[in-house]
């Protein structure tokens, strides 16, 4: 069989991860240890995102014609892609946090919602919180003054029914 029709079953397992991808995160994982290596991967699955080590010329391959082709030019070295379908800052998170823990691990650039960054462009977005975060201080906000509105009327129903009691006594 030749070399490029071993190749074709590679490209297309890389194109169907990124296809539906809302973020991809490329990494250099040189110089992590086998338990850092492990560590980083169950992280990265229990969190919902695909990690997996690719050839450079792979990725090259299944990136053509795809929003994903902006990473080329960070295809050098040993590369490492993070793909997340379901949370668009869930890679960029994930990997920047662990990396606090393993120096050795660099964020290349990535990839989200269409838009390419360099790595200084993906530790910003990093520091967005998740989804779940984000809902629940929308809801805080939103229910905020409504709990205010409420123990205000509450006052002023109390205030009230304190009053009448003695305007019923001064009228006697």
């Amino acid at each position: 069989m030749a070399k490029v029709e071993l190749k074709k079953p590679v490209v297309a397992e890389i194109s169907e991860a990124i296809r539906d991808a809302q973020s991809v995160v490329l990494v250099d994982y040189r110089g992590l240890t086998v338990e850092q290596d492990t560590a980083l991967r169950k992280k990265l699955r229990d969190a919902g995102i695909t990690y997996k080590v690719y050839k450079n010329t792979m990725m090259n391959f299944a990136f053509k014609g795809t929003d994903f082709e902006g990473l080329t030019p960070y295809l050098n070295g040993p590369s490492a892609v993070a793909i997340s379908k379901t949370d668009a800052t869930a890679p960029a998170r994930e990997v920047a946090d662990f990396a606090k823990t393993a120096d050795k691990l660099e964020i290349k650039g990535g990839v989200v919602e269409g838009s390419v960054y360099d790595a200084a462009g993906i530790m910003e977005i990093a520091k967005i919180p998740g989804r779940e975060a984000l809902v629940s201080r929308l809801l805080g906000s939103m229910q905020s003054p409504i709990a205010n509105l409420a123990r205000v009327l509450k006052q002023i129903a109390e205030k009230d029914s304190e009053a009448a009691p003695a305007e019923a006594a001064a009228a006697e």
